[in-house]
């Protein structure tokens, strides 16, 4: 399997990482569920260190807020009132391979260690222990995967003059290659892309890059929205299947996404980023005839928004018009109509990159590069 530890950690680290580290990863229990979620944003972590009266109490995962929200528990609810019983941690007395196995068992991001007082006395990170091939873990979820890739990516104008919006890079990779590369973590060796404006050009570049998935192009004539192309993929997709816009990644583990699609039976699952907007005036509730019962100083609104990524069911192809403009939106609309289930599926407002402006493409290659906080 190669080798497992990037460089020795045997010993504890060293007292100010360590101090430095908890300062940055800790939050009260009585915090709210949205200053955890933006304390994950922050860091680029989906694990938070929680605290009472400054002792350690609890670990908080982003899953337990996922979990939360999909029961209807309100941002503005502590976070108290969504942790688990059960959690995992290690202890000064176990060896550094006990710990290493059960951080590679669980694929844990963070593993704590306490003393017999309960005091944090050390904590790993998956980056450290393991090395570089280990870093991301490639599931067996082989699940097809739908790329629209047809648009012509007017907000990134020029670049999109001369390039299709799939191919606009990331560093060394087009966005397109990036997302692939994403699903190919959860297992998925199946793609199909659709394709209509400088088609030509995106097929070139695969025909010149070392592939070990398979990749078929879907290629529309004219504009057919994010789903009306869909309805020529309905005698080849005949198991539940992905659909993504070719500028936005989700930093998520998809495998999570896919589990919830099929326990809650739904037909349709799209994920949902939290977008928060804060509002910088004082916000005045009033009642009949102007009088004044109460102000909101600066608050902030949350929404849950479109991510631009999607689960289907694929029995949902034949709702889809032939050779008609159609949105995935549209879709979801008929499956309403008729008393079916669309579902959703948060994810935090940093989990979602979408690089179809340009005031979002350099915070996306900034995201990409740090795997880590400084």
């Amino acid at each position: 399997m190669g080798a497992w530890v990037k460089k020795s950690l045997s010993h504890s680290f060293d007292k100010m990482n360590k101090e430095e580290t908890i300062k940055k990863l800790s939050i009260d229990k009585g915090s709210s569920i949205l200053e955890a979620i933006k304390l994950m944003d922050e860091y680029k972590k989906k694990l938070l260190l929680v605290f009472k009266d400054k002792a350690f109490y609890s670990l908080l995962s982003i899953g337990d807020i996922q979990r939360a929200i999909l029961k209807g528990k309100a941002l503005t609810e502590p976070i108290e009132g969504v942790l688990r019983e059960n959690i995992r941690l290690a202890y000064e007395s176990e060896s550094f391979e006990e710990i290493k196995a059960r951080m590679l068992k669980f694929r844990m991001e963070m593993l704590p260690v306490l003393n017999d007082q309960k005091e944090i006395v050390n904590i790993y990170h998956w980056d450290d222990v393991f090395a570089e091939a280990y870093k991301r873990f490639k599931g067996d979820l082989d699940v097809p995967v739908v790329i629209m890739a047809g648009g012509k990516g007017t907000r990134l104008k020029p670049i999109t003059n001369i390039i299709p919006k799939a191919l606009v890079p990331i560093d060394e990779k087009p966005i397109v290659e990036v997302i692939i590369d994403r699903f190919k973590l959860m297992g998925a060796s199946n793609f199909y892309m659709t394709v209509n404006y400088k088609s030509e050009m995106i097929e070139s570049y695969f025909n010149q890059v070392e592939k070990d998935y398979n990749l078929s192009y879907v290629l529309e004539d004219k504009p057919l929205g994010t789903a009306g192309s869909l309805y020529m993929l309905k005698e080849k997709l005949q198991a539940t299947f992905f659909v993504t816009n070719c500028d936005i990644i989700i930093e998520e583990d998809y495998s999570e996404i896919y589990k919830y699609h099929k326990k809650e039976g739904n037909e349709l699952t799209l994920v949902a980023a939290l977008k928060h907007y804060p509002i910088p005036y004082g916000v005045l509730e009033t009642k009949e005839n102007g009088v004044l019962t109460g102000v909101s100083e600066k608050p902030e609104l949350t929404f849950q928004v479109n991510s631009g990524m999607y689960i289907l069911e694929p029995e949902l192809l034949k709702e889809i018009p032939e050779n008609e403009f159609f949105h995935i939106t549209h879709l979801m609309e008929k499956i309403l109509e008729r008393g079916g289930k669309v579902g959703v599926f948060p994810v935090s407002e940093g989990s979602w990159m979408d690089i179809g402006v340009w005031s979002e493409y350099n915070r996306t290659r900034k995201i990409l590069s740090d795997n880590i906080f400084d």
